[in-house]
Formats: C-alpha cells, structure tokens, sequence
C-alpha cells in the first residue's frame, strides 16, 4: 500500500509538462484496451459465423434457398455477405438472356471482391489505432522522462549541495512516464499482432470462398440449357 502510495504521490508531485504526458498516455491506453476488447469480440463473432455458413454451404444446401435464407439474415456478415453478392450479381446478370457467360462471370468476381474488401475493412477496424498506440507510447514516455530529469537538473542550480537525495525524486516522477508508456505500448502490440493474424486468416478463408463459390457459379453459367 505505501508503494501504491508513494507511485501516486510521485504523479501528483511531478511537472505540469510530465503530467501532461501521463494523462495522455493513460487515456491511451483506457482507449486501447476498449478497442482490444471489441475487436476481440468482432473477430470470435466474424470466426463462429464462418464456420457456421461453410459447414451449411458444403452440405450440400440448395443455393436459391440458401440465398433466401441469407437475405433474410438480420445480421449479414463475413462469407454470408460475400455469398449474397456473388450469387445476387449472378441472378441479376443471368436474367439477361443476352448476357455473355464470362461478362457474368465477371461481375460475379467483381461483387464478391468489394463484398470481400467491405468485410476486411470492419475487421480491421481499431487496428491502426492499437498500432499506432504500441509504436509511439514508448517515445512519449521517453519525451516525459527527460522532460522531467532536464527540470530536475536545474532545479540543481539553486542548490549549494546536490545529494541522491535531491535529484532521486525529481528522477523517479520522470521515470514513471517511461514505465506508463511502456504499460500502454506492450498490450495495443501483442493484441495489434495478434488481431492482424485472425483478420489475414479470415481474409483467406473469404477469397478461398469466393474462389470455390465462383467455380460452382461457372458451372453454371456454362451449362447447356441454363
């Protein structure tokens, strides 16, 4: 308890400059983890749905009705609405009877690779701003820090005698800003990498999708008859 206290007593002494930085830094990191904990749950969700819709499409689901049943999805998300544009790209064209089957195929591969960069960007939400935060908090924790030991080191000149213990407390506040810049640095990075290896995952499974789903769809479109 005496540590906590002479921690908070070591803020609460230091400059206006040094404070200054820490509230920022501390803001940051609240901010940071509020994004760590919402990405973290985007990403479960965006994973489960994955699943969920593969398993469906693969067992052998009947794809108007499949389609009718994605539509009426209240929450269309992730390969539910790389399908729903893919497959309503494909109706939309088919129904023109002039339509030339790699124009459709076309457009096809078109719909679902905007549908795929729609879903990338709201997994990646949040992610340059934990990026941002794991690079730059250390340099501004540094930037308290020699803040802080400069005005220690003229706070000596109007002292006849310099001692440990005159500079020690100027020296610790400054350091505190390092130590908080580095407690808002070290989550945002391990969550900014480990959140980028799930949405690159989920990415490939979109476009790994969106190609198999094209190879039915150019199936057929080329069959006699169709």
């Amino acid at each position: 308890m005496s540590e906590e206290l002479s921690i908070l007593s070591l803020v609460l002494q230091a400059g206006p400059v040094v404070q200054l930085v820490m509230a920022t830094l501390v803001l940051a990191s609240v901010f940071s983890w509020v994004a760590i904990f919402q990405r973290t749950r985007v990403l479960a969700r965006a994973q489960k749905h994955a699943r969920l819709f593969e398993d469906t499409f693969w067992s052998g689901a009947e794809l108007v009705g499949l389609y009718k049943q994605v539509v009426n999805s209240p929450n269309l998300i992730g390969l539910e609405a790389v399908f729903k544009a893919g497959f309503q790209e494909f109706t939309r064209l088919r129904q023109d009877v002039k339509s030339d089957p790699d124009a459709v195929m076309e457009g096809v591969h078109r719909a679902m690779r905007v549908a795929r960069a729609k879903e990338e960007e709201r997994l990646e939400a949040h992610l340059p701003f934990l990026a941002t935060v794991g690079s730059i908090s250390p340099y501004i924790g540094l930037f308290g820090t020699v803040w802080g030991i400069m005005n220690s080191f003229r706070g000596l000149a109007t002292v006849k005698q310099a001692t440990l213990a005159t500079v020690a407390p100027g020296i610790s506040e400054a350091l505190v800003a390092t130590a908080i810049g580095l407690f808002a640095a070290i989550p945002a990075v391990i969550a900014y990498n480990r959140f980028n290896a799930k949405v690159d995952s989920l990415a490939m499974t979109y476009e790994n999708f969106a190609d198999e789903f094209a190879a039915i769809l150019h199936r057929r479109v080329h069959q006699r008859g169709e």
